[in-house]
């Protein structure tokens, strides 16, 4: 099986040696160093932004510009607990759930123009 018996005696001495060293050098740092990487690489961001989306939600108020997660524009008429009233057009009022704003744009916002002038 293997070469030469110098050779064999090494790996068979290496193999029965076990110990702290194999476990430091085995599977578990590796998963504790995924383990890590997983929460810094995915969960901690996404807690950032849903704890960032609750306190948008939480300061909308009466006249706030919203972009709704269907894409509809619209401005903020009526604020509730749970639910906002939001006018689409002219004399057009839909309720709306809080969770379902995914942006809310202020009045102050400049607006960026479609043609491109230089002069």
């Amino acid at each position: 099986m293997f070469g030469t018996p110098a050779y064999a005696q090494t790996a068979a001495a290496n193999a029965s040696s076990g110990g702290l060293t194999d476990l430091l050098a085995g599977p578990l740092p590796m998963l504790a160093v995924m383990g890590v990487l997983f929460y810094f690489l995915l969960l901690r961001p996404q807690q950032q932004r849903v704890k960032q989306h609750q306190s948008m939600v939480a300061a909308l108020k009466r006249g706030d510009t919203v972009v709704l997660n269907s894409g509809v524009i619209g401005k903020v008429t009526k604020v509730e607990d749970a639910e906002l009233g939001v006018e689409i057009a002219t004399g057009v009022t839909i309720k709306v759930v809080r969770s379902m704003v995914s942006e809310v744009r202020t009045r102050g916002e400049p607006v960026i123009a479609n043609d491109s002038k230089t002069s």
